[in-house]
């Protein structure tokens, strides 16, 4: 039982360590061209206008 459980606690542990972030996006309103940074979109009427970048400034690609 307590080799189940160890394993099971490894294997989440090795799955968490491989997660990495979602990318940032620049993205463009259609309604009045602002810009924005955003891992996902801002809603309706936004399109992607660059990246993806690493960090929330999108400022580094």
């Amino acid at each position: 039982m307590r080799t189940i459980v160890l394993v099971l606690l490894l294997g989440c542990g090795l799955l968490h360590a491989q997660a990495g972030t979602a990318p940032w996006w620049r993205w463009e309103s259609q309604a009045d061209g602002r810009l924005v940074c955003s891992q996902w979109s801002p809603g309706e009427g936004w399109k992607r206008f660059a990246g993806p970048y690493t960090n929330a400034g999108c400022r580094e690609p």
